[in-house]
């Protein structure tokens, strides 16, 4: 039987950070890769399908070196971000912090970031095994933690410490929590596969020349309904772009009060349209110079035939019970979000800390240590998601029309200032967002501490 000191369940970003991060601090390290069948590679890879862009400060957040990434992963250099309501809008061209990147942000190919991040991580010294999947997991807490790994093929190895990092679908990380809370209750309380994700779909397709707009990002808020939705394009190389939405799943039209306030629902429509339908729309109504067949679905790209659905996380995070020599990473921790496009900088930075320190045998401080790195960040996503949990499309043409007037017009590269030409009303939007930034400081954004896991 395999024994190593670390395995990791998961093959994308954060289980390749971890699997890099393990090696070089001279663990063995094995990274376990279930795969998927994508048309845009020869064989299967991760399910790490996202948006696929990352702002200046991200990369930092992310820990890599812009230099060291590779030309052909970035697609686009981006030094704008357009969010669009019903009738108001707002350009974003910082992002307000302190970031090595030299542009705005960037968009990449997602199957080449990945194989970068593998051969990182290949390199470093880590095993890379793909089409492996992890049955069943089977841990012996009674002294030193051992955890017995069965795979899909009935072979078994074994390893000291677990990290899961397999995504905001979690299928091994929820059965494997499961056991480490009390009697009657599940991970799914707080990590359900459909109250915790939001289900993306995008296409690859290509724009006409001067539709085309190679260095913005465009956000529709209050086009679509449900909390967190709304649809974006994304501009990639050769005229393409992502075109795509996150909604929450199993969304009815009986849950939404004046569905037809929103941009992209019709009045004979009898149920809310799907992603699909959502796309066709928004594509004809911004740019109704053109046909449906002007923008070309680029079938070799994407997971199948040119589109692409996955999970994408939308709720808070949960810590880890390091105590049993596990930790859970990246999007199976919920540490990624709707307003990450997907949240590859904080993958990547759990995934390396988790590695890190459980090559150090220093896994107890992987609560703190996550929170040291990325908390900032996530609190200030949690508060943004609970600040416009409710908004109607309305509410997001308010937003917007007070954001133009809170942009801070300073030397100080802050996006935001609390200056009194806003009015009341700007002051009241700066004022509630740092309210709610308030109320879960300190760590407050964990949904599920240790304290609430038990090993007995």
């Amino acid at each position: 039987m395999q024994r190593y000191d670390v395995a990791i369940v998961g093959g994308g970003p954060a289980g390749l950070a971890a699997g890099r991060a393990a090696a070089a601090s001279d663990a063995d390290a094995v990274v376990l890769e279930k795969g998927v069948p994508r048309e845009d590679r020869s064989e299967p890879g991760p399910d790490s399908t996202d948006a696929a862009g990352l702002l200046d400060y991200w990369v930092d957040i992310a820990g890599l070196d812009p230099d060291e990434i590779p030309e052909e992963v970035i697609l686009q250099d981006i030094d704008r971000a357009e969010f669009i309501g019903p009738s108001e809008s707002v350009v974003v061209d910082r992002t307000g912090m302190d970031g090595s990147y030299p542009h705005f942000g960037f968009t990449f190919d997602r199957v080449a970031m990945d194989d970068w991040l593998r051969k990182r991580a290949e390199t470093a010294g880590a095993t890379y095994r793909g089409e492996t999947s992890v049955r069943e997991v089977t841990s012996d807490l009674t002294g030193t933690p051992e955890h017995r790994l069965t795979l899909g093929d009935g072979s078994d190895l074994v390893a000291d410490t677990l990290i899961l990092a397999d995504g905001p679908q979690r299928q091994v990380t929820n059965a494997v929590l499961d056991r480490y809370l009390p009697a009657g209750e599940s991970i799914t309380t707080y990590l359900g596969t459909r109250t915790a994700n939001h289900i993306a779909y995008q296409e690859h397709r290509r724009l006409p020349a001067d539709a085309f707009e190679p260095n913005s990002m465009k956000f529709w808020w209050g086009a679509i309904p449900g909390e967190t939705a709304y649809p974006w394009i994304f501009p990639n190389d050769d005229g393409v772009a992502r075109v795509g939405l996150t909604m929450p799943i199993g969304l009815t039209m009986a849950d939404i009060d004046n569905p037809t306030d929103y941009w992209l629902v019709d009045p004979d429509d009898e149920e809310l349209p799907s992603p699909q339908t959502y796309l066709e729309r928004l594509l004809s109504r911004v740019y109704p110079a053109y046909e449906p067949a002007d923008f070309e679905l680029v079938e070799d790209r994407g997971k199948r035939r040119g589109t692409e659905t996955y999970a994408i996380s939308s709720t808070r995070p949960i810590d880890s019970p390091t105590a049993a020599g596990i930790a859970v990473v990246g999007g199976a921790m919920g540490a990624t979000s709707a307003f990450h496009e997907g949240g590859d900088h904080v993958a990547i930075r759990t995934g390396a800390i988790a590695g890190e320190l459980a090559a150090r045998d220093r896994l107890k401080r992987y609560n703190d240590a996550w929170k040291d790195a990325i908390g900032a960040e996530v609190l200030r996503n949690v508060a943004f998601a609970d600040l416009v949990s409710d908004y109607t499309p309305a509410d997001w043409d308010r937003a917007f029309r007070m954001t133009r007037k809170l942009k801070a017009t300073d030397t100080e590269g802050r996006v935001l200032s609390p200056r009194l030409s806003a009015g009341i009303r700007g002051l009241k939007l700066y004022a509630q967002y740092r309210l709610r930034k308030r109320r879960y400081r300190d760590g407050g954004y964990v949904q599920l501490p240790e304290s609430a896991y038990t090993l007995s």
